[in-house]
């Protein structure tokens, strides 16, 4: 059955393939017949090839081009392309009759390995294309004109003194410009020489690149001695096969670094030193070695090894990086009552494993073993010191209460010490933070001198710690500590209180605030506590309540609405114990906004009041006003002042008439004059009614109306009390202002005579001038006294003359206008 089934697929298998060729042949059959189609009346042209360098001479013909059109017209060729009309330009010309190509220069095959140039033909009497355009490629046979390139000419390259012999990792690469592919570009490498002669180099091929440029690598056989040379020069040949060869060389430096070859080696074979007893991490020795390689390199640099003698751990040895030398170090104490020497061995080897060339090969594993590191051996001796006391019981832990009256003994230590006598030993404490307790000089007793505070901040965890030494009488005295760490039992000795005191409740949000309580006191002497108001005033217990009452926080409740403000609330806060802490409990009720803080108080000017805010800024206008009245008043007074002291200057009389009288001063300018018959009459300025009293006055009572109008126009810039005065005098009244001026007097009085005169009397007649005493009702001052003027006063000559000193204030007067340049 098997067997039939295997027969039919080998039938059907035949059949299949036998089909395939027959639709193959047909294929191929309608194939070359399409060619024979596509080619008719066309023309078949193989490759034109051209010698590379041809050094010609030129023009020289390279091909010819046929038609079979030529039977029915009169042909003319063309050609363009790569070499005729595109670079490079001119290589190729045509015989447009003869259809003749011509070359007409050298062509450099590595430039233009192939031209790709068009035809046509044309009819030479029509000027018109009678067949397609057709191309034909032009390849330049390749010379060998150009020389394998090293890449680079001249290779570097450093490799150690221990490498292995085989295939070291230095590479070769040369090519050739010419074609490839054949036996110009087909290259070869030797080496022509090598200095020194060993170890010997060789080549190996290792592949193509893809650039079609030759790889090759160097072998090493046998191994460098750096002792003996330390760099090597090849000379490499490339060549290749072409007709001539033609090769080129590249030099190549290789630079052996050192390796290490050489062990190193201490410069005694045993060294000598001394610890002290028990002295610990202190530099006891230092072991030199020797070394024949490279210094600071990895082949020299020394590594140490304690190979005996520290079983204990006590010593360690380290390399110096500067001087490569062993640095032996003592890091834990020798008890010279157990050890007094002790003999180390310590062995030397580099970082980098020994390498050695023997006999041009490289050593085995066997033989290295024969070459082991080099060792020392080195003698510490302990030298005996006094051993401190120690505490048999270096951690000593008790147990007390808190608040334990004084004078209780916490400890007594036992003390040993190998080298002295105990009964001499002295303690001291070294360390008790809080000064609690004393220790006895001779015995070591350790007694509380103080209660002892479970909360005290010197308590950590419960415990309490106390050091304490002891000092033997040795040279050098030794000391050795112990520790004493009491653990305080916790009474119940501290109050509950709040933690904090201070609360804000935000009365448009919330109507409680959280409290807390804290106690020093460990359980269960502290919490949970209980809370209530500590007062017994209803108002209180009716504004707040605590919510639960009972806990290790609870809630501070306003029963009913409060207004914003500052409460104060007593507590009373009870532990588990009943130990009772009373606090207060003080709470801001306030409008927290969007917050949890009261909001800020607004700043201090918007709680004024319109009014006040107008009365302050009066107040300030009217200060700045006074202060610049004062100061025009204090300039007018220093330009007009004039000095009418006693006789000193003789320049008026002394004006004391009227008896020390209140003096009244007069203001320089007239309000209104009232006609007799009601109407008001406007005076004309006081410089005209001057000008109208010069006829009859003369110059001195010019001067004496002068200064009374300066004296009015300074008393009405600064003065103290004012008051009203009216005169009458005929159908005339005038209402004017006196000021009280002590300096002013004479001037006070010429201005009254003047006011009181009508308008008849202008020129100074002889006229009584009328009295005057009655000062108003409204007046806040004494009566001015009566102005009394005797008989011989209606006669007003006397102004002509007024004696010696009114003539003295007639002469300043006068010079004075003269300087302004004025007419009395």
């Amino acid at each position: 059955m098997r067997i039939t089934f295997i027969f039919l697929l080998l039938t059907l298998w035949s059949e299949s393939a036998h089909s395939e060729l027959k639709n193959q042949e047909t294929n191929l059959n309608q194939e070359h017949e399409r060619v024979l189609i596509r080619t008719k009346r066309r023309w078949v042209l193989s490759t034109i090839e051209l010698e590379e360098e041809d050094p010609g001479p030129f023009p020289k013909e390279a091909t010819k081009l046929y038609n079979d059109k030529s039977a029915n017209y009169k042909l003319k060729f063309s050609i363009k392309g790569q070499g005729v009309d595109e670079d490079p330009v001119g290589v190729f010309t045509i015989n447009d009759q003869t259809g003749v190509v011509y070359v007409h220069k050298p062509i450099d095959r590595e430039m233009y390995p192939v031209f790709m140039v068009e035809f046509d033909v044309w009819d030479r009497a029509s000027d018109t294309l009678v067949d397609k355009t057709l191309s034909f490629n032009v390849a330049i046979k390749d010379k060998n004109d150009n020389i394998p390139e090293f890449l680079p000419p001249l290779l570097q390259t450093t490799v150690p003194e221990n490498i292995k012999e085989g295939v070291l990792p230095i590479s070769l690469q040369a090519k050739d410009k010419d074609e490839k592919g054949n036996d110009n570009s087909r290259l070869t490498m030797r080496i022509i020489s090598q200095e020194p002669k060993t170890p010997i180099f060789s080549l190996k091929s290792i592949s193509r690149s893809t650039d079609d440029s030759m790889v090759s690598q160097l072998v090493l056989s046998g191994c460098f001695d750096y002792s003996k040379a330390n760099m090597y020069k090849l000379l490499v040949e490339a060549q290749d096969q072409g007709t001539p060869s033609l090769s080129s060389t590249c030099t190549v430096l290789i630079n052996i670094t050192d390796s290490n070859t050489h062990p190193p080696q201490f410069t005694a074979a045993k060294f000598n030193t001394q610890v002290l007893e028990m002295e610990t991490n202190k530099e006891i020795l230092r072991l030199p070695v020797t070394d024949g390689d490279t210094p600071n390199t990895p082949a020299s640099r020394a590594r140490y090894t304690i190979l005996k003698g520290n079983e204990d751990d006590n010593y360690k040895i380290e390399t110096d990086p500067k001087t490569n030398e062993g640095v032996l170090t003592v890091i834990k104490g020798k008890d010279f009552e157990r050890t007094t020497l002790t003999e180390l061995e310590i062995e030397v080897e580099n970082e980098e494993p020994l390498f050695l060339c023997i006999n041009g090969k490289p050593a085995t594993p066997d033989q290295l073993t024969a070459f082991k590191p080099n060792t020392t051996k080195v003698a510490v001796k302990v030298i005996d010191v006094n051993d401190a006391p120690t505490f048999v019981t270096r951690l000593q832990t008790v147990y007390r209460k808190e608040e334990t009256n004084p004078g209780d003994l916490l400890y007594e230590p036992v003390v040993k010490d190998v080298d002295s006598d105990v009964n001499k030993i002295r303690y001291e404490i070294v360390d008790d933070p809080a000064k609690w307790i004393k220790v006895d000089p001779k015995t070591g007793k350790v007694t509380s001198v103080k209660k002892m505070d479970r909360e005290s901040p010197y308590v950590k965890n419960g415990t309490y710690t106390v050091l304490i030494r002891a000092i033997d009488d040795g040279e050098p005295p030794a000391t050795g500590t112990g520790t004493l760490v009491v653990h305080l039992g916790d009474i119940n000795d501290n109050t509950p209180r709040l933690s904090s005191n201070g609360l804000v409740m935000c009365g448009n949000k919330a109507d409680r605030v959280e409290v807390k309580a804290v106690d020093d006191d460990a359980p269960p002497f502290g919490g949970p506590f209980s809370f209530s108001v500590g007062s017994e005033d209803k108002d209180l217990l009716n504004m707040w309540r605590f919510d639960p009452s009972t806990g290790l926080q609870t809630s501070l409740i306003s029963v009913k609405s409060l207004p914003y403000g500052n409460y104060t609330v007593p507590l009373r806060i009870e532990d588990q114990q009943g130990q009772v802490g009373q606090d207060v409990l003080k709470v801001v009720v306030c409008d927290c906004g969007d917050q949890d803080t009261c909001r800020g108080l607004l700043p201090r000017i918007f709680n004024l009041h319109g009014a006040a805010i107008g009365i302050l800024l009066g107040t300030l206008l009217l200060i700045a006003l006074l202060l610049c009245c004062c100061f025009f008043c204090e300039y007018k007074a220093k330009q007009f002042t004039l000095n009418l002291q006693d006789e000193g200057n003789q320049t008026l009389i002394n004006y004391n008439e009227e008896g020390g009288g209140a003096l009244a001063k007069a203001e320089p300018q007239l309000h209104s004059r009232t006609s007799t018959n009601g109407g008001a009459l406007q005076l004309t300025d006081f410089s005209q009614k001057r000008a109208s009293m010069q006829s009859a006055a003369g110059a001195m009572s010019l001067a004496g109306l002068q200064m009374a109008e300066n004296s009015g126009t300074m008393m009405s810039q600064g003065w103290g009390t004012v008051r009203n005065s009216t005169f009458r005098s005929g159908s005339s009244r005038f209402s004017r202002s006196f000021s009280y001026m002590s300096d002013w007097n004479i001037e006070d009085h010429l201005q009254r005579k003047l006011y009181e005169l009508g308008e008849d009397q202008l020129d100074f007649p002889q006229h009584r001038p009328r009295e005057y005493a009655d000062e108003g009702t409204d007046s806040k001052c004494p009566s001015l006294d009566r102005l009394s003027f005797s008989g011989d006063e209606d006669n007003l000559d006397f102004i002509n003359n007024l004696g010696p000193k009114f003539q003295t204030l007639d002469g300043i007067c006068r010079k004075t206008l003269e300087e302004k340049k004025l007419k009395t």
